[in-house]
C-alpha cells in the first residue's frame, strides 16, 4: 500500500504492484537523464500538456528506483504498465505533483 503523504504513487508493473517515489537521488537521476535545465521545466511541460513519452518513461523509472526497484529504462521498455500509456502519463504527473507538494499542515 502506498502513502500519498510520503509522495508515494502505486505502479502496477507486469501485474506486480510497486511503490514509486521521487526521492532526492531519483530527482537528480531524472534531471541528468532528461538533460533538463531544471525540474521546473519538466513540471511546466506537464502542466502545459507538452510532455513526451520519454518524459513519462524517465519519471516512472526514477520513481520506481526511488521506491527501491533495481531496474532501468530498458527493463521498463519491455514491461507492461497497468492501465497502459494513459495511466503511465497520469502516474508520471502524480509523481511530480507529490514530489513538490508542500508538507501536510505547512
Amino acid at each position: 500500500m502506498v502513502n500519498p503523504l510520503a509522495g508515494e504513487v502505486a505502479v502496477v508493473l507486469d501485474g506486480v504492484p510497486r511503490v514509486a517515489k521521487l526521492t532526492l537521488g531519483a530527482l537528480a537521476e531524472l534531471e541528468a537523464e532528461l538533460g533538463a535545465e531544471s525540474l521546473l521545466d519538466l513540471v511546466r511541460r506537464f502542466e502545459a500538456g507538452a510532455f513526451s513519452s520519454r518524459d513519462v518513461l524517465a519519471l516512472i523509472v526514477a520513481g520506481l528506483r526511488g521506491g527501491g526497484w533495481e531496474g532501468g529504462a530498458r527493463d521498463l521498455l519491455r514491461a507492461e504498465i497497468g492501465g497502459g500509456p494513459v495511466a503511465a502519463a497520469r502516474i508520471a504527473a502524480e509523481l511530480l505533483a507529490r514530489a513538490f507538494a508542500p508538507p501536510e499542515g505547512g
